[in-house]
């Protein structure tokens, strides 16, 4: 997959969806953006904020912080999009969403759009959602090493993914084309063997165990 060139960090975006926890621990090089209601999860975790952004309906104030971006109710963005876009101007291409599931489904749905939209311009966006992460891949390779299991499902978001293989997974395809209207990849299994999906042209929605993601690999 080809990825534009930015910093080599990663940019955390943490919204204001249901909280399952916020496991992570920034790096000096990575970037953590608090979405509206994302400020107060972020506070009660005790993990450092370097910029909040929002209308902050769902905060119900506008907090006391040296780099805040207030946004105006009324938007064609969603809050997540314009944090994703602030993200991208500082020179991040990987981009790890929290609490960006449960709740309202139109946002959730909204966040799986940004992932394709991600993967289309040669970015990286992960979508974490308790026990599973979601991603996007576009005319490109994700691998799995061995001993990694659970099931993992693969959906197509263009009207057409071309050129699909599943290898290494309990159920298999070779050079398939799925459709955005037929779930033919829900429910598939990591087995513990090396697997690899890949696609020759066309955006998959990749759903995996969020145990996979330290090991999971993006070409």
């Amino acid at each position: 997959m080809s990825e534009k060139s930015g910093k080599q960090g990663i940019c955390y975006v943490v919204g204001a969806g249901q909280n399952f926890s916020l496991d992570f621990v920034p790096c000096k090089d990575d970037y953590v953006i608090a979405v509206d209601g994302g400020y107060q999860y972020l506070e009660q975790a005790g993990i450092p904020i370097d910029m909040a952004i929002g209308d902050f309906d769902s905060l119900q104030f506008i907090p006391q912080h040296p780099n805040v971006i207030v946004l105006n109710a009324e938007k064609d963005d969603t809050d997540m999009r314009s944090a994703i876009w602030e993200g991208i101007r500082r020179g991040y291409a990987s981009f790890h969403i929290y609490c960006g599931t449960g709740g309202r489904m139109d946002h959730t749905i909204a966040n799986i759009q940004l992932l394709a939209e991600l993967s289309r311009d040669g970015r990286q966006g992960f979508l974490f959602g308790g026990d599973y992460v979601l991603t996007a891949l576009t005319d490109g390779t994700m691998t799995f090493p061995e001993g990694v299991k659970g099931y993992i499902s693969v959906f197509s978001h263009s009207d057409e993914a071309v050129g699909v293989f599943l290898e290494g997974l309990k159920y298999r395809l070779e050079g398939a084309v799925m459709r955005n209207t037929y779930p033919l990849g829900v429910s598939n299994e990591l087995i513990g063997v090396r697997s690899r999906i890949s696609v020759e042209k066309g955006t998959l929605l990749i759903c995996y165990p969020i145990e996979a993601a330290a090991v999971a690999e993006l070409e």
